[in-house]
């Protein structure tokens, strides 16, 4: 009976150390993977929110950099990692809604693969063209593009991103023929846009917003309902003559599935505090983005209504990946 209890103390004793050695979460770095690459819209903003979270955790929050099929290739290392918060993605409304419907076959489900964590900040895409097309507005650039089928070239971060189906959904309903340019982020389609290997292009606001204010591009319309305070002049794609356009993106982090509680509820106050910093929303609103904030359980309900919602979009714009 002594040797029994004499090894039951000692499981005790080394079960006690292990958590007394665990302690509270984080006690090292975190990778935040984040599924494009860098120099787009969710890179800058990951990497402002990265910053800020090394700060208030007190461990150092890593962006690595997984590029590639439309944030498929970051977004299955991260559904195959371990479920300890130590390895985080940078979310989009594309990787966690649109994907499901535009893939036919991924290695992982969107929405019961990942465990969402706290939405961060929104954007609208913004209808940008580089300078040498003749268009100063949506319907001349709908006139020219009519008159010339084939002739313009349209960049996107990738097959199946936003920049893609804002694009697809602007063919579709304005009735036009433009050369569709998949590009590995919104880094590289950019470069090519202001060089004018690409001609027009619907950009994340916050990526495209210092080429316009430098005359680098020309902004003709906003994808949001509403203009955005950043660029108030520029009208949104059913004040420039597409009745009915409106497409928002998202971005937010989540974790792999079965993200122990105790850890996304942490991870989520401290994305929530933030975003909800003035300096933070200032940061961000200049940038042309806007502060959002949700629980995790308010987070996975916009998942799947987002999936439902840009399901629906794809069916209607034709856009496809294989």
């Amino acid at each position: 009976m002594k040797t029994i209890a004499h090894a039951l103390a000692a499981t005790c004793l080394t079960l006690a150390t292990s958590v007394a050695l665990a302690g509270p979460y984080p006690d090292k770095p975190i990778r935040m993977v984040v599924p494009f690459p860098p120099g787009g819209t969710t890179d800058l903003l990951g990497r402002v929110l990265a910053t800020r979270l090394s700060e208030t955790l007190g461990q150092q929050v890593v962006v690595d950099n997984r590029p590639g099929a439309g944030g498929t290739i970051g977004s299955d290392l991260v559904a195959k990692s371990p479920a300890d918060g130590y390895t985080l993605m940078f979310g989009t409304v594309g990787t966690q809604s649109i994907n499901a419907t535009l893939y036919k076959k991924l290695p992982f489900d969107p929405q019961k693969d990942f465990s969402p964590v706290a939405l961060f900040a929104g954007v609208p895409n913004i209808l940008v063209v580089n300078p040498n097309v003749p268009a100063r507005n949506v319907r001349e650039l709908v006139s020219y593009a009519k008159a010339n089928p084939g002739k313009l070239n349209m960049g996107s971060a990738g097959n199946g991103t936003t920049n893609h189906l804002s694009g697809e959904l602007f063919k579709s309903m304005a009735g036009v023929q433009v050369v569709h340019v998949p590009y590995k982020g919104s880094g590289p389609a950019m470069a090519d846009l202001l060089a004018n290997q690409v001609q027009l292009m619907f950009d994340n606001l916050p990526g495209s917003l210092p080429h316009v204010k430098a005359g680098r591009l020309r902004a003709l319309a906003v994808t949001s309902a509403t203009r955005s305070p950043a660029l108030p002049d520029v009208p949104t794609m059913a004040e420039a003559g597409i009745a009915g356009y409106e497409a928002d993106v998202w971005f937010g982090v989540v974790g792999p599935r079965g993200l122990p509680p105790e850890v996304s509820s942490r991870l989520s106050q401290e994305i929530t505090r933030i975003a909800q910093d003035k300096a933070m929303r200032d940061k961000l609103v200049q940038a042309g983005a806007a502060p959002l904030t949700s629980t995790p359980e308010q987070f996975s309900v916009l998942i799947r209504r987002d999936t439902d919602k840009w399901a629906k979009l794809v069916q209607a714009s034709g856009a496809s990946v294989d």
